[in-house]
């Protein structure tokens, strides 16, 4: 098998794991109900994950730095896997919430390890497309996961869903042993380390776009079903046909943002994507009772979103390309922040706002995140051009 079908191999069990994390959106009102909580409090399920996996990511990934790579997805894959059984025979909200943990921490060590592995089988040239095509596999989780889980509740039990991907979880874990080779871990890098890379003003600042781009996202993401079938007045079937439409639109957008990056560079394609998907959620809050509006707006932000995914992650690598572990990790930790934040925020306009205002709170996240994009760039520019006078201003050392 040759690594261009590795990398799909990967980007498939990052299906599998995407949807663990995203399939909560679909079904927030269905888990609401069952576990008797509000909409906004069953929101804060995607908080809770998205902060375990922030801060258990890097600590788990500084303590498993030498085991070998493919040993390490295979042991986040098993705990993964228990992770979905506890979610299946959880009685109660707090129940729910330890198996989101326990999902939230598996997810993170495999996603940080995939990425890292499918980066150095990629050919010369083409990180960027490989590093979509796992990004790929979390936007089809949104494409299948997420509207058939939400047909799947509507006729059955939630918690099928979760048993399903428990099952599918352990055929993941024999199709990485049989396709992916045994790699060497790396050096273990302490926590302290991991941090001290935020003290570049470059890195710090390129990791702030990420910041504020998925918050932005995140709080309309976080209650788009609710939002679809409250405020749009959509039917129960048709919230699943555009949950799908969302789906494909976002794995379009994906590797959109992986070709773009390697045909056109960075800065086009991150500043522009961001600036088209802050435009589309102030349009989509504009027009939020008109679903022959919504619908195709939708799909627009899904493709303008996700187009910026593979972007910011290359963007990140080759800011430290020598540490390339620790800025998947922090990326990671900040996106999932990001989310937690966003659902937090998210749960608060619906409390006490409407669930209406999510399109404009969430438009200027993605607004602010677009400005730090374009500074971020002009920052890195002037540091490589500074660089490269002092490189050339050295004196040459004649051989004696």
């Amino acid at each position: 098998m040759s690594n261009s079908w590795k990398i799909y191999m990967l980007a498939i069990v990052s299906f599998l794991v995407g949807t663990s994390e995203y399939i909560i959106a679909g079904i927030l009102d269905k888990v609401a109900s069952d576990v008797g909580v509000s909409v906004a409090a069953a929101g804060q399920l995607i908080t809770v994950f998205s902060l375990a996996y922030a801060f258990g990511t890097p600590v788990l990934m500084a303590l498993t730095a030498r085991v070998e790579r493919r040993k390490l997805m295979l042991a986040a894959l098993g705990l993964f896997v228990v992770g979905n059984v506890l979610s299946v025979f959880s009685s109660s909200y707090l129940l729910l919430m330890g198996a989101r943990v326990v999902l939230a921490l598996s997810t993170g060590v495999f996603v940080v390890v995939a990425l890292t592995v499918a980066a150095k089988m990629a050919e010369p040239g083409k990180q960027g497309s490989a590093i979509a095509t796992l990004v790929m596999g979390f936007s089809t989780s949104l494409i299948i996961g997420v509207p058939v889980g939400r047909v799947i509740a509507a006729s059955y039990d939630w918690t099928l869903l979760f048993a399903a991907i428990g099952v599918l979880g352990l055929l993941a874990m024999l199709a990485i042993f049989k396709s992916i080779p045994k790699s060497e871990g790396e050096a273990p890098v302490p926590i302290r380390a991991q941090a001290n890379i935020l003290k570049s003003p470059r890195i710090a600042l390129a990791l702030s776009v990420t910041f504020f781009w998925i918050f932005g996202y995140s709080i309309v993401y976080t209650y788009i079903s609710p939002y679809l079938l409250t405020v749009t007045g959509m039917s129960e079937r048709t919230v699943s046909i555009a949950l799908f439409a969302f789906g494909v639109a976002s794995l379009v957008g994906s590797k959109f943002g992986g070709f773009s990056t390697d045909k056109w560079g960075v800065g086009r394609t991150l500043i522009g994507g961001m600036l088209l998907h802050t435009g589309v959620l102030f349009l989509l809050a504009s027009f939020s009772q008109a679903a022959w509006i919504v619908f195709p707006l939708l799909m627009l932000w899904a493709f303008s979103a996700w187009s910026s995914g593979p972007t910011q992650q290359y963007y990140l690598l080759s800011l430290a390309p020598e540490a390339s572990g620790i800025m998947l990790s922090l990326n990671s930790s900040v996106l999932q922040l990001a989310m937690a934040a966003g659902a937090g925020v998210g749960g608060f306009v619906v409390n006490n706002s409407s669930l209406t205002a999510i399109g404009w709170v969430g438009a200027v996240g993605v607004g602010v995140a677009a400005a730090l994009s374009a500074v971020s760039l002009g920052v890195t520019a002037n540091y490589v051009a500074r660089r490269s006078r002092l490189a050339v201003s050295e004196p040459e050392v004649c051989p004696s």
